[in-house]
């Protein structure tokens, strides 16, 4: 099963406890599809991110910072769990008809449950993937009090919707109908979250912003963000999208010029951020909060999207559904004024399964743990008993299966996972990191030490399989 453990999240024996900050409020925001390089912290030059940069300079910059997975709904799932996706009940993106995932479990359990169970108001906005309206993985059923946004991810592909939801009620949005485009989602539901945090300003509060931009559709409202990036980008470089689907009912609506609007959706991605930052010194809270900024895995090459153009994915190779470095090393910053130092870079291994663990110790919660995470209080708080993650798994269950794991400086990365003929690849991330050289043949025993690892780790899934249950009816990906 991996590295799964029972771990007491205030283990904490270099320093006694009362040294940990306990109770802050805590605001995870998480990005949709934006790649590593798509923010000035992590060395974008074209699109423009003053409040990530402010973030930047006022917290902790992570270096080797991993999502879930290369996908949403798996990726969150890991998130929510803290479990790696070699066991994480939700380990694809499975669609429900007529809208949402496949649900969790009834009664999992998430970081919004124990957050809850500690004294805090718990918020979800933007994105939920991981269950179905009415669903027992509804957000409300697993530790939120409020949930305002999408519950499918699919339909969350159009940002001028004829719905959202408001807890587990239907809001209509007649304004779209007949793809008016009248109420853009991602300002509704921004405004919403915004509300929220000022009606816990008293805390403490947990709040999940799974805002949606910079996926695919890529539609924002015509604004002046919008016109300067029509200015920097030579309209000779942009390639017009044209729907799959003129009903636009989770296809993506047509642009003129998509990579205008990708650079424009990420500042205003930038500018909700400083949104929230503002609207935390106003209330006199910054102080008390712990405020993280990072993505569920990385770019999109869809609805027009051109990662190449921006080098979306920084130094490393792969985007989206890609399990090497560009699919799943994100951007991650960490701001707690006081108690996190400012303006420092961190290269500590971390991953979304951790912040389980580390929401645990912050909030006081002293039950035992499952989880594949460690808690990172001790790398917040520059003390010197931080404990190490020995390996990192993932798995993605789409063109025909693959599976990876790092330990240490090298990488292993398993491809056509689903088919009789998988494919094995090792890279050394020391002098590799665009994992462009597969050093297998040369290092036998390190290949046959990481393909045991990623043996151990995966357990069967029945809804989970790689895909071969479509193959072995003449299906394929």
């Amino acid at each position: 099963m991996g590295a799964v453990a029972s771990l007491s999240s205030c283990s904490n024996a270099q320093k006694p406890k009362e040294e940990v900050p306990t109770h802050p409020n805590i605001i995870y925001i998480l990005a949709d599809d934006l790649g590593i390089g798509d923010i000035q912290p992590y060395g974008q030059k074209l699109i423009q991110t003053p409040n990530l940069n402010k973030l930047q300079a006022q917290g902790m910059r992570f270096t080797q910072a991993y999502s879930g997975t290369a996908v949403s709904a798996p990726s969150r799932c890991s998130l929510m769990t803290g479990m790696h996706t070699g066991h994480a009940f939700v380990r694809g993106n499975k669609g429900v008809d007529p809208e949402g995932q496949v649900a969790m479990p009834e009664g999992t359990f998430t970081m919004a449950t124990m957050l809850k169970e500690q004294g805090y108001a718990t918020g979800c906005f933007g994105k939920w993937g991981l269950g179905y309206p009415g669903s027992v993985s509804d957000p409300t059923k697993v530790g939120f009090d409020q949930f305002f946004g999408y519950n499918c991810q699919t339909l969350a592909h159009d940002y001028y919707p004829d719905h959202l939801w408001n807890n587990e009620n239907r809001i209509d949005l007649p304004q779209n109908y007949e793809q008016r485009e009248a109420t853009y989602s991602a300002d509704t539901i921004h405004q919403q979250a915004l509300q929220f945090i000022r009606n816990h300003a008293d805390g403490p509060f947990f709040t999940f912003l799974s805002y949606t931009l910079p996926h695919a559709e890529l539609i924002l409202p015509r604004d002046s963000i919008y016109d300067m990036y029509c200015k920097l980008i030579p309209e000779a470089a942009e390639e017009p999208y044209a729907p799959k689907d003129p009903n636009r009912r989770g296809a993506y609506g047509a642009t003129e010029r998509p990579l205008a609007s990708f650079a424009a959706m990420v500042t205003r991605f930038d500018r909700y951020v400083g949104d929230v930052m503002q609207l935390l010194d106003s209330l006199g809270i910054a102080e008390n909060t712990v405020l993280i900024f990072t993505s569920d895995n990385g770019p999109h090459r869809e609805g027009g999207a051109n990662p190449d153009y921006f080098d979306s994915y920084g130094p490393y190779r792969g985007i989206k559904r890609d399990l090497y470095e560009g699919g799943i090393r994100m951007p991650f910053l960490v701001s707690y004024p006081g108690h996190v130092k400012a303006g420092v870079d961190n290269d500590q291994m971390i991953a979304f399964w951790d912040m389980l663990p580390t929401f645990a110790e912050l909030a006081g919660y002293d039950k035992p743990l499952q989880t594949d995470g460690i808690s990172m209080v001790p790398t917040l708080l520059g003390r010197d008993d931080q404990q190490k993650h020995d390996y990192l798994y993932w798995e993605f269950h789409e063109q025909n299966g693959k599976q990876a794991v790092r330990k240490g400086q090298w990488k292993g990365v398993r491809l056509q996972v689903g088919t009789d003929k998988p494919v094995f690849e090792l890279y050394d991330l020391s002098d590799d990191i665009h994992e462009d050289h597969n050093v297998a043949a040369e290092h036998p025993e390190i290949a046959a030490e990481l393909n045991a690892l990623i043996d151990s780790c995966h357990i069967e899934s029945e809804l989970f399989d790689f895909g071969r249950e479509k193959q072995a009816n003449g299906i394929t990906h």
